[in-house]
């Protein structure tokens, strides 16, 4: 075990046997579902893939962060073992889970003045802020101490490029990202919005193109544009999706497009927290790349 802690939040969208093999304790969000309350801890309570056939029957859902509460036993149940704690959080952009852990973090070291909590914004969500944990752990294991893992994470994050795409308007028409006019055009003209997470950690709708076809190809092209040595990028990829079969579609283009990177692009489900937000039909693609800069 590791003098200090590297710890995240279940938002993060890997999987469970994932966490366990790279040592990442994880704090988990809360959704709720037609009223009833279930932990988003990647799947163990609730499968984010029966969260997605509820919502396509009309289930209501809504999410809570990781309350102040919540970060303060969290935390102590680290800091009783005399452990610090480096924990990186979901992005501030789309939460304000950082600062309820920031807030946390204060008070907990009041009460244990010999130990140490560092808290950081990933600027990341779903699998990219899974990506970027799981290069934090790669450094954590070379031998890095806490603070010299804290400032690779400040100096690295923004390496880590998010794109993603959308085949079901729905939901970011319900959660005010799209307007109801647009949305209701788009669904009958079948758009499909690419986004991307810019430099504050922020979701910015980029290009809306014609049909499902046509945006796999292009978050793909987008891949090949970002990515560190274009089609020779050897990094890790991770793809979460809300489809499995568009997602496997976006996994063999990018298979066929970058030579050296078949058989090593992982696959995980976006998990309840962020699903409840983008819904079914969503695809989303992370590797690294160009500093995001917008």
């Amino acid at each position: 075990m590791s003098e200090y802690v590297l710890s995240c939040c279940a938002s993060c969208d890997l999987n469970p046997e994932w966490m366990k093999r790279r040592d990442l304790p994880y704090a988990f969000f809360n959704v709720t579902l037609d009223g009833l309350s279930v932990k988003d801890d990647m799947g163990l309570s609730f499968s984010p893939r029966e969260l997605i056939k509820r919502m396509e029957e009309g289930a209501d859902t809504k999410t809570s962060q990781v309350s102040l509460g919540e970060y303060q036993t969290y935390f102590e149940e680290f800091l009783k073992e005399g452990k610090d704690v480096l924990h990186v959080t979901l992005s501030s952009g789309i939460s304000g889970t950082y600062n309820a852990a920031c807030t946390a973090a204060k008070m907990m070291m009041e009460e244990y003045p010999d130990r140490k909590i560092i808290v950081i914004d990933s600027m990341a969500a779903s699998s990219g802020y899974g990506l970027l944990m799981d290069y934090a752990a790669d450094k954590r294991d070379e031998g890095l101490s806490m603070d010299e893992l804290a400032d690779w994470i400040e100096k690295n994050k923004l390496l880590i490029n998010h794109w993603f795409f959308s085949t079901d308007l729905k939901y970011y028409i319900k959660g005010g990202r799209i307007s109801k006019t647009a949305g209701t055009i788009g669904q009958a003209l079948s758009i499909c919005p690419l986004l991307n997470v810019d430099f504050e950690g922020r979701l910015i709708p980029r290009e809306k193109i014609r049909t499902k076809k046509k945006v796999v190809k292009r978050i793909v092209e987008k891949m090949v544009e970002d990515a560190d040595s274009g089609i020779n990028y050897t990094g890790k990829v991770f793809i979460s999706d809300s489809d499995q079969e568009l997602g496997d579609q976006v996994q063999a283009l990018i298979e066929e497009t970058f030579p050296q990177l078949k058989g090593r692009v992982h696959r995980f489900d976006i998990g309840c927290t962020i699903v409840s937000h983008t819904g079914p039909g969503t695809v989303a693609l992370f590797f690294k790349g160009k500093k995001r800069i917008d």
